[in-house]
């Protein structure tokens, strides 16, 4: 079954769209996290909101920046994976807190911020932060596009 685009990415039709975001993207990388940790957050943030587009993305440059197969295919199991340090989990975790807000009084606890913190720093946790932020906002924009998964914009 093929999916068919809605239309032109909003990114490609106001370029300010890309460049901001682009920018976010930017901001999130230069906060002294690993790059694989970067790259599983935007992963996990993808597969909770269900982007295929992003997901192909992410698993396409996961290899570069260090992430396993089994990294990739067991993210969906983090907490029980041996695949994932204590620090990749903390951020995953957040991960999920910040991605699942429905239904959350206080998305993030202070047990889970507790434990962010004993692996991160602030300039870290704002990168995080940053990151899940930013990925939410892209998978909302290929989601209500319809992105191609096989050909995303961000390739052509």
């Amino acid at each position: 079954m093929t999916i068919e685009p809605r239309m032109s990415n909003p990114a490609t039709i106001i370029p300010q769209a890309y460049k901001g975001i682009g920018d976010l993207l930017a901001a999130g990388a230069s906060g002294d996290l690993p790059p694989s940790t970067i790259e599983l957050v935007a992963l996990r943030v993808s597969q909770l909101n269900g982007c295929a587009a992003c997901i192909q993305g992410h698993v396409i440059n996961g290899p570069g920046v260090g992430l396993t197969v089994s990294q990739m295919l067991g993210l969906p199991a983090f907490r029980e994976s041996p695949f994932f340090d204590e620090a990749e989990k903390a951020a995953l975790e957040l991960t999920d807190a910040l991605t699942n807000l429905v239904g959350s009084q206080e998305a993030v606890s202070d047990e889970l911020w507790r434990e962010v913190t004993k692996h991160y720093g602030e300039k870290q946790i704002a990168a995080l932060i940053l990151t899940i932020a930013t990925n939410n906002l892209f998978n909302r924009i290929n989601i209500a596009v319809r992105e191609d998964a096989m050909e995303p914009f961000w390739t052509q």
